[in-house]
């Protein structure tokens, strides 16, 4: 069974879904709670609202952390990862490696999986990506400086703004008040 909270944060409303094996689903905050509760019931009709655990609830707190500018640490999330495929878990597995201030390229991502020609894939596997922040598809950019997209509301604006939170720049990208 599939359970979800909805939650606010710095940002706005935001939630979470989890099953017996770990996190199912993160939706980034939006403007409104039902504008979230919309979403998440969209791509999880079945889940039933419920109390989070305290694993999930551990989780929640990172999350408001993070967004407020802290620096927490996902590494203990427990990721439900039963519909994933291969390839797609290799990617995650990657990007939550990459510390909050921090940032890699589609390509440098492809790289560590040992085929710097897999970048497309790369980024296919982050736009499916179905718990942004806990994994931070966000912290991989495109080459040359540029943002790259991202598939969450608010689009590249939304990684943008985590980005900064965060304290990062894309990769390449230069600093407005710097020499």
């Amino acid at each position: 069974m599939t359970q979800f909270t909805v939650f606010e944060t710095d940002l706005g409303w935001a939630a979470i879904a989890w099953s017996d094996k770990g996190l199912v689903a993160v939706r980034i905050p939006q403007t409104g709670r039902e504008r979230v509760l919309a979403a998440l019931r969209r791509r999880l009709p079945d889940a039933e609202e419920a109390e989070p655990p305290p694993t999930v609830a551990t989780v929640i707190a990172d999350i408001r952390a993070l967004l407020a500018g802290g620096r927490p640490d996902f590494a203990g999330a427990v990721l439900d990862l039963s519909a994933m495929s291969g390839f797609n878990a290799q990617v995650y597995a990657i990007a939550r490696t990459i510390r909050p201030g921090e940032t890699l390229t589609y390509g440098e991502v492809a790289e560590r999986l040992g085929d710097k020609l897999l970048a497309r894939d790369v980024g296919k596997a982050l736009g499916e990506n179905p718990w942004p922040i806990v994994v931070p598809c966000h912290r991989v950019t495109a080459a040359g400086g540029k943002l790259g997209g991202f598939s969450a509301p608010g689009g590249a604006t939304t990684k943008l703004k985590l980005l900064t939170i965060e304290g990062a720049k894309p990769a390449a990208q230069p600093d407005l008040f710097g020499p």
